[in-house]
């Protein structure tokens, strides 16, 4: 690899990394106004394009799972659950389990409850639960479960 194109992928590890971290930021947010949230959509978006160039199918379905999130939040659940499905399918065709596959079924059983289709819902809500029993550990089990059962607070 030339020293050009190891420069570019940092360059592009770094965007990624930064957007990331940024949408998460507004994410947890409260009382975004309607400027964060069109912000959180464009660093969600950007943060997957940078994963894009230089990560991995891994890195491809967090990213897709985390547009996925940001649209939830905004009340987008078509895009949502694009968004969701894509980052399913990263995950199934890398054999991603753990943590990540629980994470794009809670996106669908999400998106599927805001569009209000309860037995999509319950049907992906019980394959995210199916998936918790692979993650590994103990706090990030109990991080998804809490995530998983806020959907039905939201």
């Amino acid at each position: 690899m030339s020293e050009k194109d190891s420069t570019k992928q940092e360059w592009h590890k770094k965007q990624a990394i930064h957007t990331f971290n940024s949408t998460w930021d507004l994410i947890e947010k409260k009382n975004r106004s309607l400027e964060d949230n069109l912000r959180m959509i464009h660093m969600a978006h950007a943060s997957c394009y940078h994963w894009g160039e230089i990560g991995t199918e891994l890195e491809f379905a967090r990213g897709e799972w985390q547009i996925s999130r940001v649209y939830s939040i905004v009340n987008c659940p078509e895009r949502a659950l694009f968004h969701a499905n894509m980052s399913l399918n990263y995950c199934i065709s890398a054999n991603i389990h753990d943590f990540d596959r629980a994470f794009a079924y809670e996106a669908i059983a999400r998106s599927y409850y805001l569009l209000d289709q309860l037995e999509d819902y319950k049907t992906n809500y019980n394959l995210a639960l199916v998936e918790a029993d692979t993650i590994k550990e103990l706090e990030d089990k109990t991080y998804f479960l809490k995530e998983l059962n806020s959907i039905v607070l939201n």
